[in-house]
């Protein structure tokens, strides 16, 4: 266990970094860890489905990545709309931000807006004269580690099969592996979380512990809950569903259909109450990300992981490989 940053970090060579989903979602390479014996396989994630016991339930995030992304008409300001705070109210990170300060006016998607709040983390709270058409003025917010502008491939690529609940700014991309067919053969809910700046925020103090996240908004329906607690093993699919599994269980031991909010940060030596396995993908040098998964499988046997992963020429990040911890 360590609670230094630095010891979450490693080196990524630069060609790993998958800039592009494979042709077929399902064909992602799939490490597998075994905690107990703290063993690895190499398998693809078309194997996913025999992982699975008698009575487990996969419990999957059905946000969907919204057209955040948005330039000012006049191409001088890039915005990324986070959160609806209000009708045509919208909490936004802008830049550059030295041109958008108190009462400053903007038109996007020719809707003219002013700035009517400035946050101290730098976001700008934007209050537009109408609604903002994000279908028609937006980008998908692909992350910036790919190099590139996002394009129809990303359109139809950076969503799971099964996004139906818009409000995310990243897509929770452990889910991108999925078909119909693969979805329909197993044992699954549906939680949300829309995933937002403060999941990827990167962690910049020395001890984790001083590090604080954004909070984001989940809901848990009736149904997911009863089968959430009827099951013997929760497989949760992505760290996203990691958040809301470990924020929605009361003291009692029971979990009942919610909405609200976490800032659930997650980092070793934390216990897991609901989380059986975990299937997710490999993530940043020093993120939140991983220190929760290292919090799962232990940090040891986790970089360790990462080590391999590299030697064996996995593909890294939102459009990468995948590893199911069990």
């Amino acid at each position: 266990m360590s609670l230094f940053t630095r010891d979450y970090d490693y080196a990524l060579p630069e060609a790993l970094i998958a800039r592009r989903p494979l042709e077929r979602r399902q064909d992602s390479r799939m490490m597998v860890l075994h905690r107990a014996e703290r063993r690895i396989e190499h398998r693809s994630f078309s194997d996913f489905p025999s992982y699975l016991r008698e009575a487990d339930l996969v419990v999957l995030n059905d946000t969907k990545v919204i057209p955040a992304r948005v330039f000012s008409d006049d191409g001088r300001i890039e915005m990324l709309f986070l959160e609806q705070a209000a009708v045509n109210v919208w909490k936004c990170m802008v830049k550059p931000g030295r041109k958008m300060k108190m009462g400053a006016v903007i038109s996007a998607g020719g809707v003219p807006g002013r700035v009517v709040e400035i946050f101290e983390s730098g976001e700008r709270l934007i209050a537009f004269d109408s609604a903002v058409d994000l279908e028609k003025a937006g980008h998908l917010p692909i992350p910036p580690y790919l190099g590139r502008e996002s394009d129809t491939e990303d359109t139809e690529r950076y969503q799971t099969v099964y996004a139906q609940t818009p409000g995310a700014i990243a897509a929770p991309t452990a889910g991108l592996h999925f078909t119909p067919e693969i979805l329909g053969g197993i044992p699954h809910a549906f939680v949300t979380l829309h995933v937002g700046a403060g999941t990827f925020k990167p962690v910049q103090v020395e001890e984790i512990t001083g590090h604080r996240m954004h909070s984001e908004r989940y809901a848990v329906s009736g149904s997911a809950a009863g089968a959430i607690h009827a099951a013997r093993r929760v497989v949760a699919v992505g760290t996203t569903t990691v958040r809301v599994l470990e924020s929605c269980m009361k003291r009692d031991g029971k979990i009942v259909a919610q909405e609200n909010a976490t800032d659930i940060f997650i980092y070793p030596p934390y216990e897991f109450r609901i989380t059986g396995a975990m299937l997710t993908n490999f993530h940043l040098p020093k993120s939140t990300l991983l220190m929760l998964v290292s919090a799962f499988a232990g940090r040891e046997f986790v970089m360790d992981a990462y080590a391999e992963a590299i030697r064996e020429g996995y593909r890294f990040y939102s459009y990468g490989d995948c590893m199911l911890i069990v």
